[in-house]
């Protein structure tokens, strides 16, 4: 019987990437999903000012 790991490396592919501008600053940025119409997407500089802390 073949056991499955869970929780180990994944390779899922190259990601694809898609062009958009930070709702932040207003810069050009590649983000690894499609954003959603009517939520910000922030580039890499903004996000964790917009993020919340994690205890």
């Amino acid at each position: 019987m073949e056991r499955k790991s869970f929780g180990g490396p994944r390779n899922f592919g190259p990601r694809e990437m898609t062009k958009t501008v930070c709702s932040d600053c207003g810069k050009e940025c590649e983000v690894p999903f499609k954003p959603t119409e009517g939520r910000p997407v922030y580039c890499r500089d903004c996000l964790p000012k917009h993020r919340k802390p994690r205890f």
